[in-house]
């Protein structure tokens, strides 16, 4: 009787469970016929590799060259690619969609998605940018907004920052000096290489305020970087391209550590070199402290090593702080350096326009009193706007870095499932030409307002039409910095030189690279010195 009733008992039991499967699915499929549609989407997916296309996958065509091709054939400004492994891609190209992501669902896209890039460069998820939204990522953003980019700490750094701006044009036994390199390469018709100008001159200011040095070793005996100093900058951009879906474990997670496409080893190669560079003097400068050698602060890496918990310990372990200077580099390089020599291009095809700009500069400073100072950034407009242009029509990075749902929610009207990649296309919205007239001619005068003398022109754009720093929880929050990097270098390169094409050139080729939106070739151009002579050191 007992094992009729046991029987019973589990008949009914598999009933009850096999009918609420049934009523509950029925009811998910009813909710789903009641949600909006997803994003238009490519052709029907293939299996394993999703949306993505051999001529991407195997041909090595860049990603987000593809993704642009298809949203314009698709006429649409957002869009659905599933990539390889069943996650799905959402990159957005309209401002409005945009803000509706970073502004009002700011806390739903405020996740990062797992790569191996990101794990390996942030050291394991301990720093800020390209970690997960959690505690620790909490924990640094804290720390990094109170005691690192604040306003006080900005003017605690200005006379390092000034130093290494002098030393552009100043030759010391260990300066970068533009002065010296335009006497020792211009000589043979070769002209300035601005990227490498650029480059260096913010990875000078970043090493300057963080580690209290410029170089790592030895100068060139011209000025110029050393060694060491050029395997970190190039090491630094290597990094940056690699963060998200470089290999193919980013697709297929269960592949980590077998570097099936070899693209694993650039990463740890990257990531090495800048922490070669970098954690000795950490090292020291820790046992320094530990020791009492050391008593008063001086730069950045002091600051993070004496920062205290409520009981009095290290806040930070010597690990988050290694890891975040290898971020901070990363972030404080890329974006003015590239902007700067943009801008020095398009401005040497449009004299017209560098005249504006120099003319400016001449109106605030003068020609024959002082070089330019942080503290003539704010009337310097026409400058701003030409590099916020330059920000605009010229991105480093095709994409923002991602924002991950972390729930299903709804977004200009379309279903966005839990879990998707949300990409701001930098390239798409600074070029939509719903956004911006003649959005792909390089025109300053389109950031003035009024006559550009009463309102000020600032680099960020927290309306995003187009990305600088970005904006929200997950944006850059060194944007004090950043804009100051970027005004001054092009300042200082606009009223110390009148810039010309090399040879015979009459024009700079501004054609993009075809992997990245850098120029194809590296900038080069021939200065001639614009001010009065007492103004330049004597060498």
């Amino acid at each position: 009787m007992a094992a009729v009733i046991i029987l019973l008992l589990l008949l009914l039991f598999t009933i009850t469970t096999l009918l609420a499967n049934l009523i509950n699915k029925k009811k998910r499929a009813a909710a789903a016929a009641k949600l909006p549609p997803l994003p238009p989407s490519p052709a029907a997916a293939w299996p394993l590799l999703g949306n993505l296309p051999a001529e991407v996958l195997i041909h090595k065509k860049p990603m987000f060259r593809w993704i642009h091709e298809v949203m314009k054939d698709m006429d649409t400004d957002i869009c659905l690619i599933r990539l390889p492994g069943g996650a799905n891609l959402i990159p957005v190209l309209d401002p409005a969609i945009a803000r509706e992501m970073l502004r009002k669902q700011d806390a739903v896209f405020a996740d990062r998605p797992v790569s191996f890039g990101s794990h390996t460069i942030s050291g394991g998820y301990v720093t800020t940018a390209a970690v997960p939204y959690n505690d620790q990522w909490r924990k640094m953003r804290k720390v990094l907004t109170s005691e690192i980019v604040s306003p006080a700490r900005h003017k605690w750094l200005h006379d390092k920052r000034a130093q290494v701006t002098d030393n552009m044009f100043r030759y010391l036994q260990e300066a970068d000096n533009l002065v010296s390199y335009v006497r020792s390469h211009c000589v043979a018709g070769k002209g300035v290489d601005v990227r490498v100008a650029a480059q260096h001159y913010c990875g000078n200011v970043m090493r300057k305020i963080v580690f209290g040095r410029r170089f790592f070793g030895r100068a060139t005996l011209d000025g110029g970087p050393g060694p060491m100093e050029v395997e970190h900058v190039e090491a630094v951009l290597g990094a940056l391209k690699c963060l998200y879906w470089s290999c193919l474990s980013d697709y297929f997670p269960c592949l980590w550590g077998w570097d099936v496409d070899g693209k694993e080893k650039v990463i740890k190669e990257a990531n090495e070199t800048i922490r070669r560079c970098q954690d000795p003097i950490i090292d020291e400068r820790i046992r320094q402290w530990r020791s009492g050698e050391r008593k008063e602060m001086d730069d950045l890496l002091d600051v993070f090593i004496t920062l205290k918990d409520e009981e009095g310990k290290p806040l930070l372990t010597p690990h988050e702080i290694k890891s975040q200077a290898v971020v901070g580099m990363m972030a404080g390089i890329d974006n003015p350096s590239n902007a700067v020599e943009w801008a020095m291009a398009e401005l040497i095809n449009q004299p017209y326009l560098m005249a504006k700009a120099t003319k400016e500069i001449d109106l605030v400073v003068g020609k024959e009193n002082r070089m330019v100072q942080e503290s003539d950034i704010d009337k310097l407009n026409y400058v701003k706007a030409c590099a916020r242009e330059a920000f605009r029509l010229h991105p480093l990075l095709p994409f923002n870095a991602p924002h991950v749902a972390t729930q299903d929610t709804i977004v200009g009207g379309y279903f966005i499932p839990k879990g998707s990649s949300a990409l701001l296309s930098r390239y798409g919205l600074g070029r939509n030409p719903k956004t911006w007239t003649n959005s792909l001619k390089f025109d300053p005068e389109r950031h003035l307002k009024g006559d550009g003398d009463n309102d000020e022109v600032v680099l960020t754009e927290h309306d995003l039409r187009f990305v600088s720093f970005s904006t929200g929880r997950r944006g850059c929050i060194a944007a004090m910095l950043g804009t100051c990097m970027t005004t001054m270098l092009l300042a200082r390169l606009l009223q110390c030189f009148a810039w010309s094409p090399t040879g015979n050139a009459k024009f700079v080729d501004l054609t993009e690279a075809d992997d990245q939106l850098s120029l194809a070739t590296p900038l080069k151009a021939f200065p001639v010195t614009r001010l009065t002579p007492d103004l330049y050191p004597v060498i």
